[in-house]
């Protein structure tokens, strides 16, 4: 399954945000981490093996991040292929 996360930093610390979440360890699903432009701060993509192991990401790793101030979370819908 994949997922994105969207999500704010505190101010001036989105490339910091990035920068440790790239090199954590315990984000192995990580596909892409960019900073972006417009009403979140950077966008993370991730893969996983199921529900709980995206969950498990988002919830024990991204909002344990004390910079990172607000996630919004989308998982996508199979596709049927």
């Amino acid at each position: 399954m994949r997922g994105y996360v969207l999500f704010n930093t505190k101010p001036g610390t989105s490339e910091e945000v990035l920068k440790s979440l790239r090199e954590s360890r315990a984000l192995k699903g990580m596909v892409s981490a960019d900073s972006v432009f417009g009403r979140f701060d950077a966008i993370l993509v991730i893969e996983a093996k199921d529900l709980e192991e995206f969950g498990d990401i988002v919830y024990q790793v991204i909002e344990k991040n004390p910079s990172i101030i607000h996630t919004e979370t989308c998982v996508a819908l199979p596709s049927g292929e």
